[in-house]
């Protein structure tokens, strides 16, 4: 199958000038440099621990906003002036379909121009603080899409894409650990800035709201991505500049076994999140406050879910990672939720699917490696672009947005499921209440993303 490939320059790269960013993070890119001014280690140190806190809380902020837009939505829909719109919900789609389908376009754009990126996060920054403020003013849903939906995304992007890119070089034995805990953030952020913005709207009203916000995601995230910078910098990387990127992985037979279950498992991922508080409150008769708990429960598992999962595919092959995430969703979801006949059974639920199914995106960092540890398809004689390796970063921005199909897709999916239930008071538990088709459908989602598990004990893989 043909390489594709993304060309600046068309001089052929020698293969003793080629390096995988392993060795780059190991220091050795120029043995006549100066000595003293040596990078810092790896996998360890100040530096390599201040980035990582520096990301995390950048994780949380950037994607914690998004992942709360359930609590504007309910707010818009019932006061002026956006009260009954039946656009409201396009603000929250086009915001995260941005920011998961953008990923490998910000990515290349740091690795053609790594220099002139370097301030980019700032940018970034203002551009979500300034969003926000604008939003602040807005009159109609469409502005409220412009602003809290499409600037708001393109600058958390430009905020939040440095810190997975810069994790290849503070973090090598460990880089799995560091990438789960990094993306921890988003499931701290998701269970406690619903709750702080929920406070805020009750008192002050959006507007006032999105100000608070907008000061306080500049007050957070200027000083910390002072330390979101990468471990040798790019004026010191003698002849690393990439000119070329090989895109030839999105083609290839071994990435599209991971890739194919990850966009399946997507699909049923993000069900929960949507319609478990309509289902405490309709099934279980809970109060508002303790449905959205059960929200609260699934983001802060997720946490723990992607410290742990990022712990365990350093240690292991990433096929053995992906078949205990499913395995865990798979049971949580058919036994838990499905014969679920109290509110105590839910919340156990909610815990096991966000420990499971919230630590998925934590075995990427395992197919990374998987994809730049094995020769390429270039690497043939007579390639035009043999020697240069896949850049683990594009193929974390591929399944990223791969991961983004699911996000758009579950919402009006759901909605044909739910209106379709077919056991409606003819099945047990759950599976009767009218959700009976959204547990079955998650459930075998869960299944199919542990695919790769399958394909390695065929011999696919």
């Amino acid at each position: 199958m043909a390489s594709t490939s993304i060309e600046l320059q068309s001089t052929q790269v020698p293969m003793d000038r080629v390096r995988l960013p392993e060795e780059l993070a190991s220091g050795h890119d120029n043995p006549n440099r100066d000595q003293t001014s040596s990078p810092p280690p790896v996998d360890c140190g100040k530096h390599a621990y201040l980035f990582l806190g520096a990301a995390f809380f950048i994780d949380c902020f950037v994607w914690g906003f998004p992942f709360s837009f359930g609590i504007f939505q309910d707010y818009y829909l019932t006061h002026e002036p956006f009260e009954g719109s039946g656009q409201i919900a396009t603000i929250g789609t086009t915001s995260m379909g941005i920011m998961y389908f953008g990923n490998p376009f910000v990515m290349a754009l740091w690795r053609f121009f790594p220099k002139e990126c370097r301030y980019a996060p700032f940018v970034g920054a203002l551009a979500m603080c300034g969003s926000l403020a604008a939003s602040s003013f807005s009159h109609q849903v469409t502005h409220l899409v412009v602003t809290q939906g499409v600037v708001y995304a393109i600058g958390g992007l430009l905020c939040f894409c440095p810190c997975v890119l810069y994790v290849e070089e503070w973090f090598v034995k460990r880089r799995g650990l560091a990438l789960g805990t990094m993306w921890a953030g988003t499931g701290v952020g998701g269970c406690t800035i619903p709750l702080l913005l929920e406070f805020l709207l009750g008192r002050y009203g959006f507007r006032t709201t999105l100000r608070l916000w907008g000061g306080l995601l500049f007050a957070v995230t200027i000083p910390l991505l002072y330390f979101v910078k990468p471990r040798v910098k790019p004026s010191q990387v003698h002849g690393q500049s990439v000119r070329r990127i090989n895109l030839g992985f999105v083609l290839n037979g071994r990435f599209l076994l991971y890739q194919l279950p990850s966009m399946i498992q997507a699909l049923g991922f993000f069900i929960p999140s949507i319609w478990l508080p309509s289902y405490a409150r309709t099934v279980f008769h809970a109060s508002s406050k303790v449905a959205a708990l059960t929200i609260v429960t699934i983001n802060l598992a997720s946490a723990a879910g992607n410290i742990a999962m990022g712990f365990l595919i350093d240690r292991f092959h990433v096929t053995t990672c992906i078949l205990v995430s499913s395995l865990g969703t798979v049971i949580g979801t058919f036994l838990l939720w499905g014969l679920a006949q109290n509110l105590a059974v839910l919340f156990v639920f909610c815990t096991m699917y966000g420990l499971f199914a919230g630590s998925f995106s934590a075995t990427w960092a395992g197919i990374m490696s998987e994809m730049t540890s094995r020769p390429t398809l270039s690497d043939h004689a007579g390639s035009p672009h043999r020697g240069i390796a896949f850049d683990p970063i594009m193929v974390f921005g591929v399944l990223e947005a791969g991961r983004g199909i699911g996000n758009l897709v579950s919402g009006p999916l759901s909605e044909v499921l739910v209106q379709n239930s077919l056991w409606k008071d003819q099945a047990l538990a759950g599976y009767g209440s009218g959700y009976g088709t959204l547990i079955v459908f998650t459930g075998i989602t869960g299944f199919l993303g542990g695919g790769g598990f399958l394909c390695r004990r065929l011999g696919w893989l």
